[in-house]
């Protein structure tokens, strides 16, 4: 079994190369070319070389253009990677007869009400950066190749930038921090991400008729306000001197941004528990694990 990786050193990707190698050979790509290979998902012809060059058995596709606001004045180059590079696996994998695993986006959906959404739902995306997500999710369903794609949302890791963290710089420089408390969403793992990919492509390889769309997020629902606060709460267990005395909360309208984010981002993951037999950890597990992996401190 060949395995092509792409997007190997972001958050997900770089979870992905441990939980993966158990399954088969794997070439992991990023950005940069590497001995002739090309893993960037905005050059589409030396992607189509890469895949023909390699014929892999499984495209696991962790990369995508992730900066929200930006799309917003880059849609062309949003719509290129997140929507027509995964239009471009799909159809190679469709002619190899192999299997495209790919990562979707909660961003998909209105961000109405207050009912987690369900993978039948009516999408209507807020943004050009969800907009992209969905062209792409549209495009690997059209196609007739083998896949599965999980929406996520709220995504963090020990490798790489994310939203704790970036709370735990802050309150480490600021005495008053303001968050916003009216969106809610689950903050998922990077490592709970890629550990469900191997169980559900292991399982869907035995039963091909796993195949499709699945949502994928970690048990429970927070506001980002109560996650900071829970994120400040951990570090000082765990030993952090911070200087944040006070944590405000704030409406999305007193923080306004280029691109506008949905207030509901909870994602029904019944189908997913169902189908692959699993349980999905509280958020709290998984955030709590990931802050002592990454203050090296442990209560």
């Amino acid at each position: 079994m060949k395995i092509l990786l792409l997007g190997k050193n972001g958050q997900v990707g770089w979870e992905l190369q441990r939980a993966l190698a158990p399954l088969g050979e794997m070439i992991a790509l990023d950005r940069q070319n590497a001995a002739g290979l090309c893993g960037d998902l905005s050059n589409l012809d030396a992607l189509r070389q890469t895949l023909r060059s390699l014929r892999p058995n499984i495209v696991v596709n962790a990369a995508a253009y992730t900066a929200v606001d930006k799309a917003e004045s880059e849609p062309e180059l949003a719509q290129l990677i997140n929507a027509k590079a995964p239009a471009l696996l799909a159809e190679e994998m469709h002619q190899l007869g192999g299997w495209l695993v790919h990562y979707s986006t909660d961003y998909v959906f209105d961000g109405s009400g207050n009912t987690p959404w369900q993978e039948t739902d009516a999408v209507a995306p807020l943004n050009r950066y969800g907009h992209s997500k969905l062209l792409g999710e549209q495009a690997i369903q059209a196609s007739g190749c083998q896949h599965l794609i999980f929406r996520t949302s709220w995504v963090y890791g020990a490798h790489g930038n994310n939203f704790a963290k970036t709370m735990l710089r802050l309150a480490r420089e600021r005495t008053e921090l303001k968050v916003i408390d009216d969106q809610f969403g689950a903050p998922t793992g990077a490592e709970l991400l890629a550990d469900v990919t191997a169980h559900a492509l292991r399982s869907a390889i035995a039963l091909p008729q796993l195949a499709g769309l699945y949502q994928l997020t970690a048990g429970g629902e927070t506001t980002w306000f109560d996650y900071a606060r829970f994120v400040i709460e951990q570090a000082r267990t765990l030993g952090e001197t911070l200087a944040a005395q006070e944590i405000a909360p704030i409406p999305t309208s007193a923080y306004p941004t280029p691109a506008q984010r949905p207030h509901n981002s909870r994602l029904d993951t019944r189908k997913l528990r169902q189908s692959f037999g699993l349980h999905l950890p509280n958020w709290q597990d998984g955030v709590s694990r990931m802050l002592k992996e990454v203050t090296g401190k442990h209560a």
